[in-house]
């Protein structure tokens, strides 16, 4: 199995576990959350060491173990992302399952198990669909409860719908669904919670980078990510202008 393949088949049936979980549990939804945290962390942690021993591995729901940092190779996952909508019974959260090379996102899977019927879907780096050209108003996916200042300043200055949505591997998948035309972040992730999409995301053909510009590094002790652009390759130069002349603005209090 290769590592594309096996990142599809961990994703889709931690989500599988996920729905499960829900419908047979009784329990409030913050304790649905942490009960699905913990039984998807469960089976993707024990399934990537047994699949790939002589690898590293980052979970969010996991002890950091920093003996990663000597592997070229780190698996780099999020079981639940979007918790609190996955505890909701909402549509918006996934399971993020990435593998950075010598510090690149370069390969995974989102599974979207809320997404339509049944098991819902995996977007994957070995299997890219075509990403549905923009309208002619762009949508920029936002935060549903803490939209990013820049992210509302941008669509202002674009005329960009805002499009509110909750987990950031949903935010990420809707660019290439079609659903939202830019993903732009900046109230702070980790490393788990973009790695998985922005491999997806790089696979599909779209802009991948800080928010300034500079790239996105994996693997790293600290594992904190303060920002995150998702874009089609057309337009993250204005995207990047703009946010700079934000943050410009800011600094001169105009």
């Amino acid at each position: 199995m290769t590592d594309a393949e096996l990142a599809a088949h961990l994703a889709d049936h931690a989500g599988r576990l996920l729905l499960a979980v829900r419908e047979a549990a009784m329990f409030s939804p913050k304790a649905l959350g942490k009960a699905g945290d913990a039984t998807a962390n469960q089976f993707l942690v024990h399934a990537l060491r047994e699949q790939r021993p002589d690898d590293g591995l980052l979970s969010e729901e996991e002890k950091d173990n920093l003996d990663r940092l000597g592997f070229a190779r780190t698996w780099i996952v999020d079981p639940v992302d979007g918790t609190r909508e996955y505890g909701e019974a909402r549509a918006d959260w996934a399971v993020h399952v990435g593998l950075a090379i010598d510090g690149v996102a370069s390969i995974g899977a989102v599974a979207l198990p809320g997404f339509g019927q049944g098991a819902g879907l995996v977007l994957r780096t070995d299997q890219p669909r075509d990403v549905p050209p923009a309208p002619e108003r762009l949508r920029m996916v936002v935060s549903r409860t803490r939209p990013a200042h820049e992210a509302v300043a941008v669509a202002e200055l674009i005329g960009a719908e805002l499009v509110p949505m909750g987990s950031a591997g949903a935010k990420a998948m809707a660019v290439i669904l079609g659903d939202a035309d830019i993903y732009l972040h900046s109230g702070g992730q980790f490393e788990w919670d973009s790695c998985a999409p922005v491999a997806v995301a790089l696979a599909h053909g779209l802009h991948c980078s800080r928010i300034d510009g500079s790239p996105l590094v994996y693997n790293q002790a600290e594992t904190y990510m303060p920002d995150l652009l998702i874009c089609r390759k057309e337009h993250a130069e204005m995207v990047l202008g703009h946010v700079a002349a934000v943050h410009a603005g800011i600094k001169t209090g105009d």
